[in-house]
């Protein structure tokens, strides 16, 4: 196979973070500065130089698509990275020169402007979006008291009150709800990019997005966090019953009683890019308290926990339903209790669903990612060398 025959490769991705907006889908060949650095191996420098480009187009490639941060390296060379990139680089990036390169000791620095084609970048870094990676937005319309006075009067029908209240709507975009389904979806493993703090979007444009089934919108959130899944939604109040109010029968209402609702959509994208719906609904919650914004709190908590058990089920139905089946080959294994052990420690990799055994060395592994974070999850157990893969096979080397 020709790509093992490549050198180390340093690849992305962990966490995202978009900074810049994506080049339009006619647009042609787009030309952007990059840098790439590279560990200089027993004095070979043009292996170095080799590999250093090979990055430095990588990251003109994820200028192109508005990522930014390479928070946290998911392949570590260049035999374990995937078809989609390794066969299509060629073609995305559709030219470059160097502009200036330096020896510096143990590495070897690149600078280069490369021309890249956005269309075909966006299709190769978007494959290696995490199918258990979640993009969360969920901005909450809540009321803030700008001013309340009880009046206290007598009349010739005795002592009557009345309570006075004025509010103004502000949008808070990390809120009780959002930050307690994010924790437990952490929690369970997910990978959870907070939209909210980097300001891609704005509560009113999603809401839009959501009343008008605006699918352009959330894919486009999808290609810059790197995500197959987007939990999109939107928190509203209603003041049902204030404080002071008659609620008959000469009884006045001694809390303020908010009702929270919140209209939310759960898509991802089939393997031809379009978005489908995971599921979509409403949930609402009740909060009492004397003061109207604690009311609210209130109602976002009883909202988080009805509506964190039923992502959850929804998302865990969805990872098991992608999950495909990958065989592992591999060579080293002589007895029974050598094959327990192996499969065990493929057992305890993340996101594998189930294991099952064809014979001494000869696996057939259930797993919802892309093969190469499967392969490269391999690789990182001690005992394990990956010396091929192709996308429903990998063959292993085991040392005990």
């Amino acid at each position: 196979m020709q790509r093992m025959a490549l050198l180390p490769f340093f690849v992305v991705l962990s966490l995202i973070c978009f900074v810049t907006p994506f080049t339009t889908e006619g647009a042609g060949p787009r030309c952007v500065d990059s840098e790439g650095e590279a560990v200089i191996v027993n004095n070979d420098i043009p292996s170095a130089k080799t590999e250093a480009i090979a990055r430095a187009k990588w990251s003109a490639i994820e200028q192109t698509v508005g990522v930014e941060v390479k928070a946290q390296s998911i392949v570590q060379n260049m035999a374990l990275v995937d078809d989609a990139v390794s066969k299509q680089i060629r073609g995305i990036v559709t030219g470059y020169k160097t502009l200036q390169e330096k020896n510096k000791g143990e590495t070897f620095w690149v600078r280069i402007n490369a021309c890249v084609e956005p269309s075909k970048a966006r299709e190769a870094v978007s494959s290696l979006a995490l199918n258990n990676s979640i993009a969360v937005f969920i901005p909450a319309r809540k009321p803030k008291v700008v001013s309340e006075a009880e009046e206290i009067y007598k009349s010739p029908h005795g002592r009557a009150e009345r309570h006075r209240l004025a509010t103004k709507d502000e949008y808070e975009e990390t809120n009780i709800l959002s930050e307690t389904l994010i924790g437990r979806l952490t929690e369970q493993g997910y990978i959870v990019i907070d939209v909210a703090p980097t300001h891609a979007v704005d509560a009113q444009e999603i809401e839009n997005a959501i009343k008008s089934g605006n699918f352009l919108t959330l894919r486009s959130l999808m290609y810059k966090f790197l995500s197959n899944i987007l939990l999109i939604s939107k928190i509203d109040y209603t003041i049902s019953t204030r404080k002071g109010e008659d609620i008959g029968y000469g009884i006045s209402m001694p809390f303020n009683n908010v009702t929270v609702r919140l209209t939310y959509r759960i898509v991802t994208r089939d393997s031809s890019g379009k978005m489908v719906i995971l599921t979509a609904g409403v949930e609402e919650g009740k909060g009492l308290a004397m003061n109207v914004e604690d009311a609210t709190a209130k109602g976002m908590k009883e909202l988080a926990e009805k509506l964190t058990p039923v992502i959850l089920d929804k998302m865990g139905k969805y990872i098991q339903g992608i999950a495909k089946k990958v065989q592992v080959k591999v060579d080293g294994i002589t007895d029974i209790n050598t094959n327990f052990e192996v499969k065990e420690a493929l057992q305890n990799i993340a996101w594998v669903t189930n294991v099952e055994e064809k014979g001494l060395g000869e696996f057939v592994v259930s797993y919802p990612e892309n093969t190469v974070y499967l392969a490269n999850s391999i690789s990182q157990k001690g005992n394990f060398q990956v010396v091929n893969f192709l996308y429903y096979l990998i063959t292993v080397k085991y040392q005990r």
